[in-house]
């Protein structure tokens, strides 16, 4: 299946969630605010918002600085 992912081309394997998106990113476990399709996804539905042929998805990671 393949998706936008923050504006790229990707190719993901079987019907991925947001959460296996994360893993597959390895971005799991992470501060992220995830958006698909311009909607904000709530880290607690994560595992069960499903992604669909086409999505765009957009990952945003806190960085530390200071």
């Amino acid at each position: 299946m393949h998706i936008q992912l923050n504006g790229q081309p990707t190719e993901v394997t079987g019907t991925p969630t947001v959460a296996g998106l994360l893993e597959q990113t390895g971005l799991a476990g992470r501060k992220v605010a995830v958006e698909v399709n311009q909607e904000v996804v709530p880290r607690s539905r994560h595992t069960q918002h499903a992604l669909a042929e086409g999505d765009r998805v957009e990952i945003i990671h806190a960085i530390g600085g200071g």
